[in-house]
C-alpha cells in the first residue's frame, strides 16, 4: 500500500500527455522525438493554436489549411528567417509531423493546467500588469487595495490605457461564460509572493486565448454605461427541495404559506420569478412504504401565479412510515432539482434545501446517487445553481446535528461567498423557520424590484448582533443576487476574456486576499475524461485489494496507469522500477503552481493513515467518479474545437482542478 497518492497523482498527471489531435498534413514519418522543454529529461515542448493559424509545408512556405484553435501540438523543430521564429510540429510523440506554423500564432503549453475568471461580484476586478516587479511590488504594499482601485479607476476615466501605463488589460465588467465565450488563460510561469499580512499568492504569466479573434481589445477595454439595463428581463427559478419524511408535517405547511406570500408580493409588483418543489425521502428499495425517493411537484416554468402553485402541492405531505435511517437521501433531492427542472427559461438559479436530517454517506449502500456534498456542489455549478439550506435542529436529531451542519456547510459553500448560504434553526422553532421562508420571499422581491429598475442589486446591510434567521437570507439573497446579475450580463452582452496577450496577474483579491481570482481548470477531451474514470476505478480496486496484498500493489497500480495512457510508449513502462523514473512524480509535479488532492499526498501521510481514513479518500475518489460520468454526459459542458467535421470525442471540457483526484 505504498504509494496510493503517488499513483492517483500520476493518474492526473499523466493526462497532461493525452491531446486532442489534428490530422497530419503531408505528415511525415519517422522516429524523432519532438524537443525537450528546457531543463527537463523527458517532458517535450507543446504549443496551442491561436485562431486562423495555418499550417505551412516548409517555413516561409505557402500558407495550407487553417488550423483549428486551441489545438494542442508538440514541437520537434524551430527555424527563423526575417518573418520570424517558425514552429514544425505535430499532433503527438510519435514522430509524425503535420508541417510549420508561425510561432507568434501559437502560445506555449507547458502544462494543462489554465484558468477561468471567478465571479467578480464579490471581489474586484483584476489587473493584467505588463512586469512582474510591477505586480510585486503592488501586492507587497501594505496599501495594495487603495492602489489598485486607483488604477482601475484611471482606466475608467481615460477608456483606455496609455503605452507607458504598467496595467496592459483589466478583466471585463460582466462575468464571461466559458460555455458560450470559450477561452483559456493558460499558465506560461508561476512564482510566489507574500502580502502584507502573510498570506501567500501566486504570481502567474498567462496568455489570453480565445476561439474567435474578435475579442476585446486589451488596450481599449470597454467601459459599458447603463450596465445593469437589461436586468429588466432577468427571470428568476427558486426550487424548494423538501424532505417529506414523518416529522416535517408542521413545516410543510410553513412553506406552503410563505409561496403564497411570495406570488402575492411578486404579482402585486408585476416580477418576474417563479417557484417550484421537489420532495425527497430515503431509498424506497430499502422501505418499500414511503412510496417515492423523489418527486417532483411543481415545475416553476408550469406555475405562474399562486392558484396554480397552491393547486399543485394539494397532494404534498409528509409520509407516516419510518425510513431505515434518521439521514435521509437528500442529494438525491438536490440531484432531482438539478437535473428534472427545466430551468432553461431562468436566468438566475436557486435551490433551497430544507430538512431535518442529514445526507446518507456516498458510500452507504442505500444512496441512489453515489455522490457526496462536495461532488453534488459542482455538478450545480454547472448548471449554474446556488444551493442554500435551512436545517430544522430538532431534539429527536440530536445526535445527527454535528455531522448535518458540516455537510450542508460545504454544500452551500459557494466560491468567493463571504459565508456558506447555510441557516440552522434550533431546535426545530417553527417560528423561527416561518421567518427564514418568509426571508426567501422578501429576499426575491426586494432583489427583483432592483432589477426591473435596471438597478444593481442593493448592497446588504450589516448585519444584527443576533440577526433572524429571516434576516440572514434576505441579505444573503443580495449577495447571491449580484454574482446572479453579472453573468447574465455577461451571457447577454457576449462578454469575451481579451484577446492574444501575455501578462502576470495574482491570483487573489488585492481588497479581499480570501477570495480567489480565477478557477484552476484542467483541459481534457471527452475520450481523455472517459480514459480518467477507467484509470480511477483500476486504482481504487488496487488501493483496496493493497491492504490485503501490499506486495502487489504497485505493479497493479502501474497498469492502471498504463491503461489510462494513450502513450503506451510514456505510461507503465515494463522496466520502470520506480514511478519517479517514469518522469511522472519527478518532471511533472515539480513545476505544477497548483495540486489535486492526491498530488499534495506522500507516501509517509498515506502510510500513516488508518485504514477508516484510506477507506474514506477512496470513497470520495468513487464520488468523483460518479461525477466524470455526469460532465461525459452533459453535452452543454463540451465544446467542439474543430469545426463541423471534428470528432466528438475530442469536444473538451476544462475540468475544475477541485473535482480531480
Amino acid at each position: 500500500m505504498d504509494a496510493l497518492a503517488r499513483i492517483a497523482a500520476a493518474a492526473v498527471v499523466a493526462i497532461a500527455t493525452m491531446w486532442m489531435t489534428i490530422e497530419p498534413v503531408s505528415a511525415q514519418s519517422g522516429t524523432r522525438p519532438p524537443l525537450l522543454m528546457e531543463n527537463k529529461r523527458t517532458l517535450f515542448q507543446r504549443v496551442l493554436t491561436r485562431p486562423e493559424a495555418k499550417l505551412h509545408d516548409k517555413p516561409g512556405g505557402a500558407p495550407g489549411a487553417a488550423v483549428p484553435a486551441m489545438s494542442a501540438l508538440y514541437v520537434y523543430d524551430r527555424k527563423s528567417d526575417a518573418a520570424g521564429e517558425w514552429l514544425e510540429v505535430g499532433p503527438g510523440s510519435d514522430g509524425k509531423t503535420s508541417g510549420w506554423l508561425k510561432a507568434i500564432d501559437t502560445v506555449p503549453w507547458k502544462q494543462t493546467l489554465t484558468l477561468a475568471f471567478t465571479n467578480s461580484a464579490n471581489r474586484e476586478r483584476t489587473l493584467f500588469f505588463k512586469e512582474k516587479a510591477e505586480l510585486q511590488k503592488l501586492l507587497e504594499s501594505e496599501q495594495r487595495a487603495q492602489q489598485a482601485a486607483a488604477l482601475r479607476q484611471r482606466i475608467v476615466d481615460l477608456g483606455q490605457l496609455p503605452p507607458d501605463f504598467p496595467v496592459i488589460s483589466i478583466e471585463p465588467s460582466t462575468h464571461i461564460d466559458i460555455a458560450k465565450q470559450f477561452y483559456l488563460l493558460p499558465i506560461l510561469e508561476a512564482s510566489e509572493a507574500y502580502l502584507s499580512n502573510n498570506i501567500k499568492a501566486r504570481m502567474l504569466r498567462v496568455a489570453s486565448l480565445s476561439l474567435k479573434d474578435e475579442a476585446e481589445d486589451p488596450l481599449r477595454p470597454k467601459v459599458r454605461k447603463n450596465l445593469y439595463d437589461s436586468l429588466k428581463n432577468f427571470r428568476l427559478g427558486v426550487v424548494f427541495v423538501v424532505d417529506t419524511t414523518t416529522s416535517m408535517g408542521p413545516y410543510l405547511d410553513r412553506a406552503r404559506e410563505a409561496a403564497k406570500k411570495f406570488y402575492d408580493s411578486i404579482e402585486r409588483a408585476g416580477l418576474k420569478a417563479n417557484y417550484g418543489l421537489v420532495a425527497y425521502r430515503n431509498s424506497t428499495e430499502k422501505t418499500p412504504g414511503l412510496e417515492y425517493l423523489t418527486k417532483i411537484f411543481v415545475q416553476p416554468k408550469e406555475a405562474p401565479d399562486a392558484a396554480t402553485f397552491m393547486a399543485k402541492l394539494k397532494e404534498l405531505k409528509a409520509t407516516t412510515v419510518s425510513s431505515h435511517s434518521f439521514a435521509e437521501d437528500s442529494i438525491a433531492g438536490i440531484k432531482a432539482a438539478i437535473d428534472e427542472i427545466d430551468w432553461s427559461s431562468f436566468d438566475g438559479r436557486i435551490v433551497i434545501l430544507i430538512t431535518d436530517a442529514g445526507a446518507l454517506r456516498s458510500n452507504d449502500p442505500a444512496s441512489s446517487t453515489g455522490l457526496d456534498v462536495d461532488r453534488i456542489r459542482d455538478l450545480a455549478d454547472t448548471k449554474k445553481i446556488h444551493i442554500m439550506a435551512v436545517h430544522l435542529k430538532t431534539p429527536a436529531g440530536r445526535a445527527d446535528h454535528g455531522p448535518a451542519e458540516k455537510d450542508y456547510t460545504g454544500l452551500t459553500q459557494g466560491k468567493n461567498l463571504p459565508r456558506a448560504l447555510y441557516y440552522g434553526i434550533d431546535a426545530g422553532d417553527l417560528a423561527e423557520f416561518g421567518r427564514g421562508v418568509d426571508g426567501v420571499a422578501d429576499g426575491a422581491t426586494t432583489l427583483l424590484k432592483a432589477f426591473a429598475a435596471g438597478q444593481a442589486p442593493p448592497p446588504p446591510p450589516p448585519p444584527p448582533p443576533r440577526a433572524s434567521t429571516g434576516a440572514r437570507i434576505q441579505r444573503d439573497f443580495q449577495i447571491i443576487g449580484n454574482a446572479m446579475a453579472l453573468a447574465y450580463l455577461g451571457s447577454q452582452q457576449g462578454t469575451q476574456a481579451p484577446r492574444m496577450f501575455e501578462a502576470w496577474v495574482g491570483d487573489r483579491d488585492t481588497a479581499t486576499p480570501t477570495s480567489t481570482v480565477f478557477d484552476v481548470r484542467l483541459l481534457l477531451t471527452r475520450n481523455q475524461l472517459s480514459d480518467l474514470q477507467e484509470t480511477l476505478k483500476r486504482i481504487i480496486a488496487s488501493g483496496r485489494r493493497s491492504q490485503i496484498r501490499p506486495q502487489g500493489f504497485f505493479d497493479e497500480l502501474r497498469s492502471a496507469a498504463a491503461a489510462m495512457s494513450r502513450d503506451p510508449a510514456r505510461i507503465g513502462r515494463r522496466d520502470t522500477a520506480r514511478l519517479g523514473e517514469i518522469g511522472l512524480m519527478g518532471e511533472y509535479l515539480d513545476d505544477l503552481p497548483y495540486r489535486s488532492e492526491l498530488m499534495g499526498l506522500d507516501q509517509d501521510t498515506w502510510s500513516s493513515w488508518s485504514v477508516a481514513q484510506q477507506e474514506d479518500l477512496l470513497d470520495r475518489l468513487e464520488a468523483k467518479i460518479k461525477l466524470y460520468q455526469r460532465f461525459h454526459n452533459e453535452a452543454s459542458l463540451w465544446i467542439q474545437l474543430g469545426g463541423p467535421g471534428a470528432r466528438p470525442g475530442d469536444a473538451v471540457y476544462p475540468v475544475p482542478l477541485d473535482t480531480l483526484p
